[in-house]
């Protein structure tokens, strides 16, 4: 549809509506014709005067059921009732109707006080020839005025997504909160677009996705196992009091207002908590205390009790309070493999986005691909085609046979969905030390489609991440300071020894040195984050080569 948008260059309203008519089956043979009347106006031939006030607004061509209608009112005099009967029997292939109407249109009927066309000077064969194209276009045509309906949607949705980005895909995340597989699908699409998602904040935002300086806000009703109560609650107590400064504030302010140890730990691994003092994982190593004691506190308050604690100055009482460990912060594979658990996608980030490259490289279908579309009902990739997909195998279910080998069913995850993958026993024992849980590997296989269910993928080879080959590019400003600076590199290159090339760009003589094989390495993140430390990150590029291409 966005191919055949560009290709139309729509300039008028109209343009629109017709657009939308057309791309279906059936109309869409109809799509080379009218984008050259539109581009080539002396191309367009009517084939009788009385049709050029009906159709010069889509260029010679039938669109609408309602334009329909019209040649059969204009060119055989039927009347409005009648015309919208041999639309119904078009549209609902009724052969026998169709015939005795072609009769009417083309002869007339007297008893119907329906001239014809040949009354009106119209020729038999031309009439002929026009009942034959209302004809073939009827099966399949679709009324002006619900296409104008969509029409104002799309001009509507498409300016607001091109002046308002954030605020469009906030309301359309929002839309689909429910649905993690659509959610993590406008997070790629809002990543595609430059557009930071933010993790949920107790501080800020509501239940739904909103904006945030300059990035969207992920909804606090997306994590999962939080009930609207617990977020009104954590809404309104921030509306009446201010924002929460620490959990120990959090627990006393909420305590008894829907929020537990479980939806705790849930603000904690979804990120809600960032905006408090500690980090997720000194949160997490201590939240159970905190929320003890304040149940304690309470209780006591409750019966009159007093404690030591109540003794102290005021200013002295955050030294007997829980202290933040110093366990530092969770890795980020550990943040995301969080946020992935009481969210159902990755927020702040994904595993795969450091081989977005590779994957767009070397596969030949996303998993949304082989996901059920909402609109057709049908997955996009075909039953029986050879696919390659990419990513990192979440989960992995092994099964014995009747003939007791062993077969996997793996879960592959890329930076949009999940597919799944059927590696057969033969298979199995050939790639079984690659099928590991976080594995990141391409799959080549075979596209079995069953009807209403997602397709799934029959392996036929695997191939790691690790072993596509890679160049990495270190850009110098001259010859000068690539040599004063060589040894230092081949001192931070010789402690990853591995296939991959390196190449030296001398931006000033625009020279390429390639280093010998003798000093390959392995292009593995480390070294590469390492290199863009030394190096900045502009200056530093890793090319990998294309398996499915070379093939």
């Amino acid at each position: 549809m966005k191919n055949f948008m560009k290709e139309l260059k729509p300039r008028t309203f109209e343009d629109i509506i017709a657009g939308i008519s057309l791309y279906r089956p059936g109309p869409m043979d109809f799509i080379p014709k009218y984008i050259k009347g539109k581009n080539e106006s002396n191309t367009i031939v009517y084939e009788c005067p009385q049709l050029e006030p009906i159709l010069s607004p889509t260029y010679g061509c039938i669109v609408y059921q309602e334009q329909v209608m019209q040649i059969v009112r204009d060119l055989a005099g039927y009347s409005y009732g009648q015309s919208d009967v041999l639309r119904r029997a078009m549209s609902k292939k009724k052969a026998s109707v169709m015939e005795k109407e072609r009769h009417k249109f083309v002869y007339g009927n007297e008893e119907e006080n329906v001239p014809g066309c040949i009354k009106n000077g119209i020729s038999e064969s031309i009439a002929n020839h026009i009942y034959d194209e209302m004809t073939d276009f009827a099966k399949y045509a679709f009324n002006k005025s619900h296409a104008a309906a969509y029409a104002v949607i799309s001009y509507q949705t498409a300016y607001l997504k091109h002046y308002f980005p954030l605020e469009f895909m906030a309301a359309l995340m929002t839309s689909v909160i429910d649905n993690s597989g659509k959610v993590a699908e406008y997070i790629f699409s809002c990543r595609q677009m430059g557009i930071q998602i933010l993790p949920p904040d107790i501080n800020e935002g509501d239940s739904t996705f909103s904006v945030s300086n300059g990035a969207i806000r992920y909804g606090l009703s997306a994590i999962k196992g939080l009930g609207k109560p617990v977020i009104m609650a954590v809404v309104k107590e921030r509306e009446l009091n201010g924002n929460f400064i620490s959990l120990k504030d959090f627990t006393t302010r909420l305590s008894g207002k829907e929020v537990n140890k479980r939806t705790v730990e849930s603000f904690i691994k979804s990120g809600a908590f960032d905006s408090l003092q500690g980090t997720r994982k000194q949160l997490m190593m201590i939240y159970v205390q905190v929320l003890d004691e304040v149940a304690q506190n309470k209780k006591r308050n409750l019966t009159g009790q007093m404690s030591l604690f109540d003794f102290v100055e005021e200013e002295d009482k955050t030294e007997y309070e829980s202290k933040l460990p110093d366990v530092g912060e969770y890795s980020i594979e550990q943040r995301l493999a969080l946020e992935k658990e009481v969210m159902g996608v990755y927020v702040s980030g994904h595993p795969l986005e450091a081989y977005e490259y590779l994957l767009k490289n070397n596969i030949t279908a996303t998993t949304m691909d082989f996901a059920i579309d909402e609109e057709t009902n049908q997955t996009k990739v075909k039953d029986g085609d050879i696919a390659t997909v990419g990513g990192m195998i979440t989960t992995i279910t092994i099964k014995t046979t009747r003939t007791n080998s062993m077969m996997a069913f793996i879960n592959l995850e890329d930076l949009i969905g999940a597919v799944e993958i059927i590696v057969f026993p033969r298979d199995y024992e050939k790639y079984k030390k690659m099928i590991q849980e976080d594995n990141k590997i391409l799959v080549r296989g075979k596209i079995t489609v069953e009807e209403e269910k997602p397709a799934k993928l029959i392996c036929q080879e695997i191939i790691p991440f690790d072993s596509i080959p890679k160049e990495i590019w270190i850009k110098y400003p001259n010859r000068e300071s690539f040599v004063k600076d060589e040894q230092n590199l081949y001192a931070i290159l010789s402690e990853y020894d591995g296939n991959d090339n390196v190449c030296i760009y001398l931006e000033c003589e625009k020279a390429i040195k390639h280093l010998p094989k003798s000093m390959s390495i392995k292009a593995e993140i480390e070294l590469i984050e390492k290199l863009k430390k030394v190096y900045t990150e502009e200056n530093v590029k890793v090319k990998e080569k294309s398996i499915v291409k070379a093939r």
